[in-house]
């Protein structure tokens, strides 16, 4: 069954605020694992933009409100994230929701990656480890509603990597995923 879904958040004003906050914080990370995006500061916008596009609009004004509260209090969910991947700090966040979250996204990144060969090239190692330090700087509420978010669509037998990446080709010209796979050699 072909998923033609396209989130009705792929514009919204909400995607675009979080979507500045975090770069502003992405351009000030001191790691010492370099990220392509550092090389392409519109690589890191689309790719963050293309995750939220398949969120609904309660998470995003949660999440939203979390970064705004990170910048009050001087901190950056960029460095912190990064922080954590490298081993650098404790954990931030020990809630189960986490690893329930993270092995969903595993699951179906997974699922797209058997349907895509071409595009989803290698194993996804390091995925675990990238989604579940993000999840770390969530707030409870937002990690909550998050959860709601990802239960339901696998409720409803959907995907949101895939939406995600449905989201993201066309964007970038292409009718679908199954479009982009076909036209790699």
């Amino acid at each position: 069954m072909e998923n033609t879904m396209v989130s009705h958040n792929s514009d919204s004003a909400l995607i675009t605020n979080i979507v500045q906050i975090e770069l502003e914080m992405f351009k000030s990370v001191n790691s010492s694992t370099h990220s392509p995006c550092q090389d392409n500061l519109k690589t890191f916008q689309l790719m963050r933009w293309m995750h939220y596009s398949a969120l609904p609009e309660y998470f995003l004004e949660s999440y939203l409100d979390d970064l705004q509260t990170a910048q009050s209090a001087d901190r950056n969910f960029m460095t912190e994230k990064y922080a954590r991947m490298e081993n650098k700090i404790p954990p931030l966040s020990t809630s189960p929701l986490i690893e329930n979250i993270a092995n969903t996204e595993i699951s179906w990144m997974r699922d797209v990656a058997t349907l895509f060969p071409k595009i989803f090239r290698g194993n996804g190692e390091g995925f675990q480890r990238y989604i579940s330090c993000e999840l770390e700087v969530l707030s409870d509420r937002s990690l909550e509603l998050l959860w709601k978010a990802v239960s339901k669509a696998r409720t409803e037998g959907r995907n949101l990597v895939r939406e995600r990446y449905e989201n993201l080709f066309r964007k970038l010209g292409y009718a679908s995923l199954a479009d982009r796979e076909a036209s790699i050699p």
